[in-house]
């Protein structure tokens, strides 16, 4: 029997419809994604015309390298990094569990346990054991911000891949935050490390459905065939490599500003922020349900969490106004 499907954020239509208001209205603080979309540069019309021509991807491969910073690995383009947990099962050596570095994102979890895999939700990576043959680390984590050194990545890499397991380490939200990523160090010289990386979030485009994988070169192989032919689109892989390729300071400054605002929102509503990254602030309260729900009959949506009633996690508000708008919601509650 599979898990139940895991309710994210981003659900403006199913809240709207039971608090009222048109979904347009609503203020969605309840995903981790830039809310500033950067403009998109000018697609070239045989990118809708034609299947995505081999050229397509490689260009976008070449310019991930260089966003990235990977001289060891050719970025592989994926329609979301969510496909790609889809395949994991396909990775965990016959008999081995896997293990998950949690509180995280759930998604790793319910997939690899549909496929009748034994999961293990450790709170510290000192329980991984022989037993594992992979490992899943969020890093920075998403919902706590948890962050990981790159020395104790790499000497966890080395225990998996002396043993024939596999590290899975997910930098959806590490654009804020490259110096602690360890995506340059991957690639066909450390056998058993995947990183994955978002897209969408830090340029706002999470529509787009587009992320990226970064490993050894056979493995890459192995989720492209699980992919299949054509798995990103033209027009994905234009803006891509377009983006990749520009200059990010005015986007990283943007965001960074948004954070700042949010949080003096948070605290200045009675709100202890115990958490987060550059894209979110994690709050904890004992009264977290009760303010997800009034902040929802303000047409405010944050994103609860089932397995920790105290938390919420915030968004980033587009712009001042929406500050505005959070606070007065929140003094609406005080008073």
């Amino acid at each position: 029997m599979n898990a139940p499907r895991i309710v994210h954020g981003g659900g403006i239509a199913a809240a709207a419809a039971r608090f009222g208001g048109r979904s347009e209205d609503w203020l969605d603080l309840s995903t981790g994604i830039n809310p500033s979309p950067v403009a998109l540069p000018e697609i070239d019309v045989a990118a809708w015309h034609r299947l995505p021509d081999r050229h397509r991807q490689d260009e976008a491969r070449a310019a991930a390298a260089r966003y990235y910073a990977t001289p060891g690995a050719l970025p592989l383009p994926v329609p979301g990094t969510q496909s790609v947990i889809q395949l994991l099962p396909r990775l965990i050596p016959a008999g081995r569990r896997a293990a998950v570095l949690s509180p995280t994102y759930g998604e790793y979890a319910r997939v690899l346990e549909n496929a009748g895999i034994a999961v293990d939700r450790i709170e510290g990576l000192q329980a991984v054991t022989e037993a594992h043959g992979l490992v899943v680390v969020v890093n920075p984590n998403n919902p706590t911000g948890r962050l990981v050194d790159r020395e104790t990545l790499l000497a966890l890499h080395a225990r998996l891949s002396a043993n024939g397991g596999c590290l899975i380490v997910d930098e959806a939200f590490g654009d804020m935050r490259p110096d602690l990523c360890i995506a340059p160090l991957a690639g066909d010289g450390m056998p058993g490390l995947l990183v994955l990386r978002s897209f969408g979030k830090f340029f706002g485009l999470a529509g787009l459905r587009l992320g990226f994988v970064i490993g050894e070169s056979a493995l890459l192989d192995r989720i492209e065939d699980g992919l299949g032919p054509w798995a990103v689109s033209g027009p994905a892989l234009t803006i891509a490599t377009r983006l990749m390729a520009s200059d990010t300071t005015a986007i990283k400054r943007a965001i960074e500003a948004r954070k700042i605002a949010l949080d003096a929102v948070l605290v200045a509503g009675g709100l202890d922020v115990v958490g987060g990254t550059g894209l979110f602030s994690l709050v904890a309260h004992p009264d977290a349900a009760i303010i997800h729900e009034h902040l929802c009959r303000h047409h405010i949506l944050v994103r609860p969490f089932d397995y920790e009633p105290r938390w919420l996690r915030f968004g980033l508000a587009p712009d001042g106004r929406g500050d505005a708008r959070l606070a007065a919601a929140l003094a609406d509650r005080a008073g």
